[in-house]
């Protein structure tokens, strides 16, 4: 029997927040870019939680996919934006779930051809285990899960996230 688990967005994007502040790297200066759709979405709400100073970064990454032959072009891709420089930067990438680890892999190719930052501190909502394709980790998230579990987040307002579980697998830890 399958159940369906509703998240409360806010108190995880309070959590994401918290965790940010406390981070080594974290001033109001730090540069804060989202990987459209949902890590854009999940960036908009940290953004403003922690009051920072320069404007949102968004990357599209559709150009930078290694699947992008494969899958074709995305009808809705929409170019990036990072109105600072990245260089010797900061750098918060913000993605909704961190899965096999290709999606980032693909950021972090976008944001070296802006230039070379100083580091990249790894933010995701989600952090699902069991698949990872590349080396890639959150430095911080808000929630771990098991690849097996199907995760929705839709958006942007209201942003809510739904888990559909299987009765007999554990449900998702929190870090």
């Amino acid at each position: 029997m399958t159940q369906t688990f509703n998240f409360d967005i806010n108190q995880l994007l309070d959590e994401l927040a918290e965790k940010i502040r406390r981070h080594p790297r974290f001033n109001h200066q730090i540069k804060l870019i989202g990987i459209r759709t949902g890590g854009e979405w999940i960036a908009q709400g940290l953004h403003q939680r922690l009051g920072l100073e320069n404007p949102l970064g968004v990357l599209d990454i559709s150009f930078y996919r290694d699947d992008f032959s494969k899958i074709g072009l995305n009808p809705a891709v929409q170019p990036s934006s990072i109105p600072w420089s990245v260089d010797d930067e900061s750098i918060f990438l913000v993605d909704d779930v961190l899965y096999t680890g290709r999606t980032t892999r693909a950021a972090m190719n976008e944001i070296f051809d802006y230039g070379r930052p100083a580091a990249i501190t790894l933010v995701a909502l989600v952090d699902r285990k069991g698949a990872r394709e590349l080396p890639i980790q959150p430095d911080i998230c808000a929630l771990q899960m098991q690849c097996h579990q199907t995760l929705k987040l839709t958006g942007p307002e209201p942003l809510t996230m739904t888990l559909l579980e299987d009765d007999s697998i554990p449900m998702a830890e929190t870090p």
